[in-house]
């Protein structure tokens, strides 16, 4: 079978610090996997790594079984890795139409064309219009990211993340900071994402996590210590260790 995401051995160290540590695991297409662990865990340095923005000090990343451990970002998006971040990362003083056709852009042959100017009818702005409206901000694109609500830009970062039509999606706590109803808009939302897209997802919110995940793998200090579905890592020693204290 060839993995929509395949990590074997890695590991990474800021200084005398291991931040993570020896980290194998493979997910297969389609599937929704959970990575949890307690703050320092190291969940979101493996994602950097996966994603291009931190290089690993050994071991090797596959996505569809091209080898991209040392690529740079801009290679992983063609391959078709996305993401979204803990912290807000979008342009707010941009309108959100623009935010979305900047992504667009990234992944399209238009971005050599760099004296070629974009305007409102252009095919890109159509397009994400039709992203915003599959997350709910139909009629929203005009406004500035900055004049939206908090739980609104999460969307907006998803419809960023989703306008490169990623075979590889990591979600980097897309519910951090929510209200409760604005944590059920955005969790109908990821849970109604199609299943072309392999789906990667650190969360703290258990509850919303678990109903979500197929797979989950517990990291502790840079280590993955439990691996499996649901009722497997639920109910390991370790994990009641690492979360109870006991």
């Amino acid at each position: 079978m060839t993995f929509a995401l395949e990590i074997k051995n890695l590991c990474k160290s800021f200084g005398g610090i291991k931040v993570t540590q020896d980290v194998s695991f493979s997910v297969k297409p389609g599937e929704r996997r959970l990575i949890i662990g307690p703050n320092g865990a190291g969940k979101t340095t493996l994602f950097n790594q996966i994603s291009g923005e931190l290089k690993p000090d050994s071991g090797s990343i596959k996505v569809f079984g091209e080898d991209l451990t040392f690529q740079p970002v801009h290679r992983r998006a063609h391959a078709g890795v996305s993401r979204t971040y803990q912290i807000i990362t979008l342009f707010p003083k941009d309108t959100l139409l623009h935010n979305v056709v900047l992504s667009l852009l990234g992944v399209s042959n238009r971005r050599f064309q760099a004296f070629s100017p974009l305007t409102v009818n252009d095919e890109l702005f159509e397009k994400a219009e039709s992203i915003l409206d599959s997350v709910g901000l139909t009629g929203s694109g005009h406004l500035a990211a900055g004049e939206i609500s908090y739980g609104e830009q999460r969307r907006v970062e998803i419809a960023v993340a989703m306008a490169q039509s990623p075979r590889l999606l990591l979600l980097d706590e897309p519910l951090a900071g929510l209200s409760q109803d604005e944590r059920i808009i955005v969790r109908d939302l990821v849970a109604a994402l199609p299943k072309t897209t392999t789906i990667v997802m650190i969360e703290h919110d258990m509850d919303v996590a678990l109903a979500f995940a197929e797979q989950i793998a517990v990291l502790h200090y840079g280590s993955l210590i439990v691996e499996g579905d649901r009722e497997t890592v639920v109910n390991h020693p370790r994990t009641r260790e690492v979360y109870l204290g006991h």
